[in-house]
C-alpha cells in the first residue's frame, strides 16, 4: 500500500502528478498521469500529449490511489526507478 511515508519506494507509473514548480518555467503546471520514468525524467501524459519533465530542479505533487496529495522534490527521485524501489530511504517525514 502506498502511503506518504513510503511513496519514494513505490512505482510512480500510473499515478497522477503535477509539476508544482520547476527551474524550467515552461514545465510548471504540467499535470496528468505518469506513463514512464527514467533515471532523470518523468514522462507525463497531459491533455496536450506526452511531456518529459526533468526530475532535477522540479517539485511534483503526486496523488496517491487514496487521493492523498504528496509533494516530492524531484532531486530525491534521481536514480533508476528499479534501484530506488529496492533501496532503503532514511528520514521520511
Amino acid at each position: 500500500m502506498i502511503t506518504p511515508r513510503n511513496v519514494l519506494r513505490h512505482e510512480l507509473i500510473g499515478l497522477k502528478a503535477e509539476v508544482f514548480s520547476s527551474t524550467n518555467p515552461f514545465q510548471a503546471g504540467i499535470s496528468g498521469t505518469v506513463v514512464d520514468e527514467t533515471k532523470n525524467m518523468l514522462v507525463i501524459r497531459s491533455e496536450r500529449g506526452l511531456k518529459k519533465v526533468q526530475k532535477k530542479g522540479a517539485v511534483f505533487d503526486i496523488e496517491l490511489p487514496d487521493e492523498t496529495q504528496v509533494r516530492v522534490d524531484g532531486s530525491v527521485l534521481i536514480m533508476q526507478p528499479e534501484k530506488r524501489i529496492s533501496m532503503r530511504i532514511k528520514n521520511l517525514r
